[in-house]
């Protein structure tokens, strides 16, 4: 568990379906946890200082990894873009929002839609700000977008598409990324972003 921003903390836990690790992050002011992977330690250490999450927002409807575990043991709700909730039809029990709506107090839904027509981005109005980011760029060693055989059936063009949805995030006051995907950038998210772009 590591704190990046003020109360904003970060951390990744392996996924048993695909064996890889991915990344949590909680925004404590809001009571948010974003696209949660539930592991004991994390679990252990929200009861240990005092956090019970509110709610759980998904950047996209495949992201709700442990969510169901976070849900039972904090009684929160589950949100996705309401694109996205076909995939929970069977359960679980989750509720749709739309892009630009303030999901939690200093968080607001922001349309991506390349990869998939939910794909959310989270402005998170904390310190210098941040943005939460779904599967279109992920960052191990350097920013780049999840491989072409992840992407979709159309790579370039899918690419182009998340060039400018993110480059329309270029005007938005954040500086550090949080990755589902990837380590994350406490600063200098913004130049890194826009250096990628280019």
């Amino acid at each position: 568990m590591r704190e990046l921003l003020d109360g904003v903390y970060h951390w990744s836990a392996v996924h048993p379906n695909i064996g890889m690790e991915v990344c949590t992050h909680y925004v404590a002011p809001a009571r948010t946890l974003i696209d949660p992977m539930a592991s004991d330690e994390a679990i252990d250490w929200l009861r240990e200082n005092g956090e019970r999450p509110d709610r759980i927002v998904l950047t996209n409807r495949h992201h709700l990894r442990g969510s169901e575990r976070s849900r039972d043991e904090f009684g929160c709700s589950i949100h996705c873009h309401r694109a996205g909730l076909f995939e929970f039809k069977g359960g679980p029990d989750v509720e749709g929002f739309a892009f630009g709506d303030e999901l939690a107090p200093k968080i607001q839904a922001l349309e991506v839609g390349a990869i998939c027509e939910e794909e959310t981005a989270l402005l998170i109005d904390r310190g210098p700000g941040a943005i939460a980011v779904a599967d279109g760029i992920i960052n191990y060693g350097g920013l780049r977008f999840v491989p072409d055989n992840l992407i979709g059936e159309n790579p370039e063009f899918i690419k182009e598409q998340l060039r400018r949805a993110y480059a329309k995030f270029l005007d938005r006051r954040f500086d550090a990324i949080l990755f589902a995907h990837g380590e994350p950038i406490a600063d200098g998210g913004k130049e890194a972003l826009m250096e990628f772009l280019a």
